[in-house]
Formats: structure tokens, sequence, C-alpha cells
């Protein structure tokens, strides 16, 4: 999962290898947020979630929505999006197993390395990873520090794949 901020860098990590991508846009208002979704949905040649905008995400004709913790519940958001994907980013095993119980199609774990992005959380390690890919049955993707070099680890240990911003700039 390529996680980008524009359609521009989207269409760019599409180009690098991505299979989705998450519009990730945190700096942006919703207008905004919109108006990038506009532009990348209907180019995109892979599914492409917003971050945090089940409304954004309906209007533009979005694959889904990825939910950070602190946002509404998957329960909620899957109302909303009916059919359309749902995940959610978690740093634990319960936040992984709560967000299956409430209808996650997939989690989003990390930070497994340190990461640029996220400089101010601490990271958990790979084996942390393995621990959550066994106490779900959804796909687990890895977040946080993955290169190329580390995504046959991210494997190893049960993630069904990974997301990255970095790696497709």
């Amino acid at each position: 999962m390529g996680v980008v901020a524009s359609a521009g860098a989207g269409l760019n990590a599409i180009q690098r290898g991505a299979t989705i991508l998450q519009l990730r846009a945190p700096n942006l208002t919703a207008r905004e947020v919109e108006r990038e979704a506009n532009a990348l949905v209907p180019k995109a040649s892979v599914p492409v979630v917003v971050s945090s905008r089940c409304d954004v995400a309906l209007a533009t004709g979005a694959a889904g929505v990825n939910l950070p913790e602190r946002d509404i519940s998957v329960a909620d958001a899957r109302t909303l999006m009916g059919q359309r994907l749902v995940g959610r980013s978690v740093h634990s095993i319960e936040s992984a197993v709560t967000a299956e119980r409430e209808g996650a199609d997939y989690v989003i774990f990390g930070p497994v390395w340190p990461s640029p992005s996220h400089a101010d959380q601490k990271s958990h390690g790979i084996g942390a990873l393995a621990d959550v890919a066994r106490a779900v049955r959804i796909p687990v993707l890895a977040i946080g520090g993955v290169t190329s070099e580390r995504a046959d680890e991210c494997a190893k240990a049960g993630a069904a794949g990974y997301a990255a911003i970095t790696l497709f700039r």
C-alpha cells in the first residue's frame, strides 16, 4: 500500500509498484482532500482508500477508508461505507482484534521499525507484527520503516503486505 498525500504522488506510487493507495493528508482540509481524491480515484489503476474521511471516500467514489485508532469505530464506518473497504491502523493486538470484530477488512500495524514519518512513536518490532498476524484472520499490513529489503521479513512474520510512505516516493 502506497501512503500518499496527493494525486500526483499516488500516480507515481502506482508506477513504483503500489497495488493499493491510501490518500493520507492530515494537514489538508476536507475540501482539499476531496480535490486530491477526485484527481486520483478516476486515474488510478489500483484501489484508493481515503484516510479518516468516510464522507470524502463516498463522495469521490474511492474504494474505501482507512481509520486511525482515534477515529470513529470500524462498526460505524462499516454502516456508512457498506461493502467498500474499511481498514484500521492499529498499534496493539487488542486494537487489531477489536477492529476485526467490528468488521474491518484489514489492519495496518506499526510502526514495526523506527520511521521518520512517525518519529515520536516507539517501534514495536517484527515479533509484535507476527503476534498481531496470528491474532486475527483479516490481512495485516506492516508499516513503519519498511524497506524493500524488509518486505520479505514482514511476509515471514505473517503480514499480508506492507504500507509505506518513503518506499513509494
